[in-house]
């Protein structure tokens, strides 16, 4: 190969560039990154947390170095509505009027039902998220998608956040939330009633938008033979990755959590 022994020798002893450790280093910390996010974000969010962590990083590199790595978002798309508003039961009007911003935490929730296929059947879930925050502050499975469904994810939530004021709560027009029972526990609990336009999924845009990620995220990428396995898994999203781990770009690529306790200390 017309190379020398000595020129051999130099070579193998010479040391490695500051602009090759620069890039091993930085592609460790994507890498790493991408499997806490449980194989689930994509450059733009990687890019945020580096940038978070003092890493100067522009998200096209990111892309191109994913690439290389074969680091790909496994999450997947789908959507199927659950709303059934073809009842007699009193509505309320739009008081929220698709204004999906609020001023602190507890002043917005925001709910909605969606179903997850099991083995055993559809397991049905209603959450109920802050719209500061974006943080899940209740939720409930169950097997049927029943008014009770939507009132145990009320009462964890408010047993949960305790709100001092008045909470404006919105949901769409299905039967569980227009329900003569869950009105009445919205009265107990000193809350507004806000409800979507008949047939306007954008109204609810952002709770929808949760149980779309929580589709992507968990649902499709796994098979459940039971609905306790489901509910399980369901669990572990919401309290330990959703809430406390997974950065939002809406609130500034933080987690839920942090985002309430950045409240707290300034207020």
């Amino acid at each position: 190969m017309n190379v020398s022994r000595s020129g051999y020798y130099q070579w193998t002893r010479r040391q490695e560039s500051e602009q090759k450790k620069r890039r091993r280093e930085l592609e460790q910390q994507i890498s790493r990154i991408f499997v806490d996010s449980r194989r689930l974000y994509g450059s733009p969010k990687i890019a945020q947390v580096l940038r978070q962590q003092g890493v100067r990083v522009s998200e096209k590199t990111v892309a191109r170095i994913m690439k290389e790595l074969g680091l790909k978002s496994r999450t997947v798309k789908t959507y199927k509505a659950t709303t059934n508003s073809n009842h007699n039961l009193p509505v309320h009007d739009n008081v929220l009027n698709q204004q999906f911003r609020a001023q602190a935490p507890n002043q917005v929730w925001m709910a909605d039902i969606t179903y997850v296929p099991t083995d055993e059947g559809w397991l049905y879930v209603a959450s109920v998220m802050d719209l500061y925050t974006r943080k899940i502050v209740g939720w409930h499975a169950d097997e049927r998608m029943t008014k009770e469904l939507v009132l145990q994810a009320l009462d964890q939530a408010y047993n949960r956040q305790r709100p001092k004021g008045e909470v404006l709560h919105h949901s769409d027009r299905g039967s569980q939330y227009a329900s003569h029972e869950y009105q009445k526990r919205l009265l107990k609990y000193g809350m507004k009633c806000s409800m979507s336009r008949k047939g306007n999924c954008y109204d609810n845009a952002c709770i929808e938008s949760f149980h779309s990620v929580l589709k992507k995220e968990l649902v499709y990428l796994e098979k459940f033979r039971t609905r306790k396995e489901a509910q399980s898994r369901i669990f572990e999203y919401i309290e330990f990755f959703y809430n406390r781990k997974r950065v939002h770009s809406a609130i500034g690529y933080l987690t839920p959590f942090q985002y309430e306790r950045m409240y707290g200390q300034i207020a």
